[in-house]
């Protein structure tokens, strides 16, 4: 598992560590039944505190893309429950189009964008 964090970035250490595993389950590095490092070491791997690891297994716990099992520890296993994905995803989404639009992106700019990069998962999904 290769996860890379940014110590310079302002985002949050657990909210990369977050966005990481989700990439990795969108680009096939993670499948589901997969079972995570244990929160002690991937702590020591990357050099962060085991708090840090433990939220953001949590978070992805919460969020539907891990379950924790007592005997295996986090394993990746996706919620795949469109109706809470369209809630949890359109309210992010609205604060990224707010933005698009503060910055002139235009709905076609954004449809363009939105194609590329879907088109990028679907190369992982389908190879």
């Amino acid at each position: 598992m290769l996860i890379h964090i940014d110590f310079n970035s302002e985002e949050a250490i657990y909210q990369q560590l977050c966005n990481q595993i989700i990439l990795g389950i969108a680009t096939c590095q993670f499948e589901d039944g997969q079972v995570l490092p244990s929160v002690r070491q991937l702590a020591d791997d990357i050099g962060i505190n085991m708090h840090t690891v433990n939220k953001a297994y949590t978070v992805l716990k919460q969020e539907g893309f891990v379950k924790v099992d007592r005997r295996r520890g986090a394993v990746i296993s996706v919620d795949y429950d469109k109706q809470r994905a369209e809630k949890a995803i359109g309210k992010d989404l609205r604060v990224i189009l707010a933005e698009a639009i503060c910055r002139n992106l235009t709905r076609e700019d954004i449809h363009s964008l939105v194609d590329r990069i879907y088109d990028e998962y679907e190369r992982y999904i389908n190879s």
